[in-house]
């Protein structure tokens, strides 16, 4: 492309530039959408962190996407307007070249796992760029330990819990040394440790002169000194970003009385082969909403996946009184299967011969104005929203919830505490895993944390 189609500040030498891409009244429409998804976007992106704001379906992905050439090559639909990314045009260059120098990890990462074990899946970007074998071991070893992770290199990716999964998509990124790093929701499933360690390797990577930029619905856990707040609505860049927040509160139900025992839990064993966690006995009454945290890779999932009948005890018991199930597992995705929303609800009623109608579930969540959109043309956490209604309409004796606040905005955090506050009213035994020790305070009548293979009490440690 010749200099004099660039704007001036993009035709200077690559070590000059103060701006990494700039978007000059940038619209972006999916196919076979009305709406567009992008409306007149004007922003130069800077070296430095800038962090993406936004409610779930504003525009915030489809935006990151536009970073790395995702949008419009491989999603198609139409663009108006101008971006320019690392001096190059968006509209003629490829995401193969883009993706030289911009890496993204995605809200949901393991849907871009391309190798069996953590090790080759962080070194198979920089091998695809030609390096030397021992700059791709470096470099690799450097990412490793940046998420702490080093001790996970030689596992394989699909033993990993969620957590730990989306560690190996950050290290994965970062060993491309990209010019411009793009992260969708990287907190969603980190435990607070985890989070922590992402903001201090943002802020690094800030430092040295990257743009680092972050879609994330809770901005505290990687927010530092001098980054940049943009806010979406509706496809439109807000003219003021919103004052920086911290976590807030969510409204909390009144104190509910409690039934009799709807599953108990004796000396229980749980694992793949090997047991993660021994000695568990617990229980959950009529009414009652437990909250299982814990590190990333505690054994969050293998144990609601135990209680939920759908993996054996290693040893021990499960006693679970005649009910139905309800269980979320951390992909969404996994449990959407129909056209439209309203068809995904409508299945379930009709499997589980209920006596109701999808309308008031998804007006509960909603979702009544995007019933009858495809699963897959929803925003994360719209999506998220969405598998909550398949797996909660009517109204299960028993819940069991892995990772549910993944991709979810403020109001998608209201809306599940105010659905589940009422299946507990109704008698619901609730049991949630989550990273989320925020939103697990606020939930839950009890919060057990998984530590070193025992659940205990939060801050209690073994003697």
């Amino acid at each position: 492309m010749a200099d004099a189609l660039l704007p001036g500040a993009l035709r200077a030498s690559p070590g000059a530039l103060s701006e990494l891409a700039l978007f000059q009244d940038f619209c972006y429409r999916y196919p076979e959408t009305k709406v567009p998804a992008l409306d007149q976007i004007s922003f130069p992106l800077e070296r430095g962190l800038t962090i993406l704001g936004g409610p779930s379906g504003s525009g915030k992905t489809t935006l990151l996407r536009s970073l790395n050439g995702l949008v419009p090559h491989f999603h198609g639909g139409q663009v108006r307007g101008r971006a320019w990314i690392l001096g190059h045009d968006l509209r003629t260059t490829s995401t193969r070249r883009l993706s030289r120098e911009v890496a993204m990890v995605f809200q949901e990462p393991e849907s871009q796992f391309v190798m069996a074990t953590v090790r080759r899946e962080v070194a198979f970007g920089p091998e695809n760029l030609g390096l030397p074998a021992a700059e791709i071991g470096d470099r690799v070893e450097d990412a490793l330990r940046a998420m702490g992770i080093l001790n996970l290199a030689d596992r394989w990716i699909a033993t990993l819990s969620g957590g730990q999964r989306q560690r190996v998509a950050l290290a994965a990124s970062l060993a491309m040394r990209p010019r411009i790093l793009v992260l969708d929701e990287p907190t969603s499933q980190l435990d607070d440790s985890g989070a922590d360690s992402l903001r201090r390797e943002c802020q690094a990577l800030a430092g040295r002169g990257l743009a680092v930029v972050v879609a994330e619905h809770r901005p505290w856990r990687v927010d530092s000194t001098g980054s940049q707040r943009l806010e979406l609505s509706h496809g439109s860049l807000l003219a003021e970003a919103p004052a920086k927040s911290g976590p807030g509160t969510l409204p909390r139900g009144t104190a509910r009385p409690v039934g009799s025992p709807a599953w108990q839990l004796r000396d229980l064993s749980v694992g793949h082969q090997q047991a993660v966690a021994t000695g568990i006995d617990l229980e959950c009454r009529q009414g009652e909403v437990l909250c299982l945290t814990g590190i990333n890779g505690s054994g969050k999932t293998t144990l609601l996946r135990t209680v939920a009948g759908l993996l054996p005890p290693l040893s021990g018991s499960v006693n679970r009184r005649p009910g139905r199930r309800a269980y979320l597992p951390q992909e969404a995705g996994s449990v959407l299967h129909q056209a439209s929303l309203v068809e995904e609800v409508s299945q379930t009623i009709r499997w589980l011969r209920l006596e109701c109608r999808p309308g008031p579930v998804l007006e509960e969540l909603q979702l009544t104005d995007v019933a009858s959109f495809d699963p897959r043309d929803l925003s994360t956490g719209q999506r998220q929203r969405a598998a909550l209604a398949a797996v909660l309409v009517g109204s299960p004796e028993m819940v069991f919830l892995d990772e549910p606040t993944r991709g979810a905005d403020q109001t998608s955090r209201v809306l599940l505490l105010r659905i589940l506050e009422r299946l507990a009213t109704e008698g619901a035994a609730i049991l949630v895993a989550t990273s989320d020790s925020q939103f697990a305070r606020q939930l839950g009548d009890r919060v057990l944390e998984l530590d070193s293979g025992h659940l205990r009490e939060p801050g209690e440690r073994a003697a």
